[in-house]
Parts: C-alpha cells; structure tokens; sequence
C-alpha cells in the first residue's frame, strides 16, 4: 500500500522534513521514496506541498499519515476532522500509591 508521509531529511537539532510518496513496508528512515510531494521546515513554519499531486495519489489509494492528514486538514486539500496524534497519557498516581506497589 502507498504512504504519503513525511521524512526527516535535516542535520542534527536543525530539523526539516520532505512529504514524501512511498510503499508502506519502507521504514521512514530507509531513504526509499517513489515521488516528493513537498517539504516542511517547521523552524521557518514554511509548508510547501504539491496539493495537485497529492490529490491525484490519493485517488489512486494511497494514504496519508495521520501528521499529513492533518496538515492537508488545516490547508483546506482535503475535508474532515483532524486526527490526535499526540501519544495518549497513563494518569497520574500519588507517590504513596507508588511505593506501596513496590
């Protein structure tokens, strides 16, 4: 299956991201892409996607990461609800509950 995602292409504490066009099975950091479809720099806040081909990948099946959809979200390409991709969070515990587990 085809992914639209992002991939990190910047140096160390410098970051920058390519919205790239690839097979699902490619780890993100294996460098194996079919077509860029953008970049990213969020130090700047500059989005610079390729919203025509974006939208024809798409109508060919490919899917979009959950970061992607929600940029393409916010630039008004495509309609819908943006997706929470913040990790979700265990809830607190007191420190006597801590160390009674213990």
């Amino acid at each position: 299956m085809l992914k639209i995602r992002l991939q990190r292409i910047g140096r160390k504490n410098d970051p920058s991201f390519r919205a790239v066009l690839t097979d699902s099975k490619n780890s993100t950091k294996s460098g194996r892409f079919l077509e860029i479809l953008g970049t990213y720099n969020p130090k700047m806040g500059v989005k610079d996607f390729k919203n025509d081909r974006i939208k024809y990948w798409m109508s060919e099946g490919a899917k979009c990461s959950d970061t992607m959809h929600n940029f393409l979200i916010h630039d008004k390409v495509i309609e819908g609800k943006k997706i929470n991709v913040l990790p979700k969070k265990k809830p607190t515990q007191k420190r006597k509950e801590l160390k009674a587990k213990k």
